[in-house]
């Protein structure tokens, strides 16, 4: 996907974008909600027999790019569901129409809409985050960050929990859709443990991030998350003061992410060096 070399987006293009992803992730997250049948099926699957897709994650990507392409049709376009759209403004929309599918399938509460906006090409690695939206589908709430203008929960100024020991730090995780992942993932829980307040596994990684941001977690950990998983929440977490990264002095990518204050992300950081939580399968 190749991108042109406009001008890093103005403070004013910025708070556009913010209140444009806000528009997308309220208005995909209504059809979720309002669409929700009494009995969710799986339409499909996607690494593995447990990695599910529903219609209606579909439904809501297919919303979310009309929108988009109405409102900006010269930017890009990445999406769980679909393929990839290549703009020519140097900006692509990362979005997730559900981020917590086993969540909607069951009916449990914790799923969100994700809409974000970047510049450069759509990958971790090298992007820049520009703004954001996560959209939590049952209570409406609303997490919103833009670069360089802080982060927000209902409009109300959000900001990160003081370091802590990893011994008083909450700290939420997930896990990947194979086996072998699986097993590797577990064998690192169950060495954390011990070590920290507890574990939370939510069930979708925007969330978990979102959680962070507002200090209702201390720190998140995750290796496996997609572009899609990580846009919109790296830059509420980053906009409310976390340190968001990877191990071995990288970027957050799919090979690992770890949000939260600097020191509490050092300690922790270490740790899942130690355990090798960025190694094998």
């Amino acid at each position: 996907m190749t991108t042109s070399s406009t001008a890093f987006p103005d403070d004013a293009l910025i708070d556009s974008l913010v209140a444009l992803a806000v528009q997308l992730a309220t208005t995909a997250g209504t059809l979720v909600r309002d669409g929700r049948p009494d009995q969710v099926l799986v339409a499909g699957t996607k690494s593995s027999p447990i990695d599910v897709v529903t219609t209606m994650d579909t439904d809501s990507e297919l919303l979310l790019r009309r929108l988009i392409g109405e409102a900006r049709p010269a930017d890009g376009i990445l999406g769980e569901e679909g393929d990839a759209v290549a703009g020519t403004s140097g900006l692509t929309w990362v979005v997730d129409p559900i981020d917590g599918t086993v969540n909607y399938l069951y009916g449990l509460p914790s799923y969100s809409v994700s809409v974000a906006v970047v510049a450069g090409e759509p990958d971790p690695a090298t992007w820049v985050p520009i703004a954001g939206c996560v959209y939590r589908v049952l209570d409406g709430a609303t997490y919103t960050a833009g670069r360089g203008r802080g982060a927000y929960l209902d409009g109300r100024r959000i900001a990160v929990n003081d370091a802590h020991p990893l011994s008083h730090s909450l700290v939420s995780t997930g896990f990947g859709y194979t086996t072998e992942r699986r097993r590797a993932q577990g064998a690192v829980v169950a060495a954390l443990l011990p070590l920290v307040r507890d574990i939370r596994r939510i069930g979708s990684a925007a969330l978990d991030l979102c959680a962070v941001a507002s200090g209702n977690l201390d720190l998140h950990y995750e290796r496996g998350l997609k572009p899609w998983d990580l846009a919109a929440g790296e830059l509420i977490a980053l906009e409310a003061g976390a340190v968001v990264t990877g191990l071995h002095g990288s970027r957050a990518t799919e090979q690992m992410t770890v949000a939260g204050p600097a020191a509490s992300v050092a300690a922790l950081v270490g740790l899942l060096e130690a355990l090798g939580a960025d190694e094998g399968p």
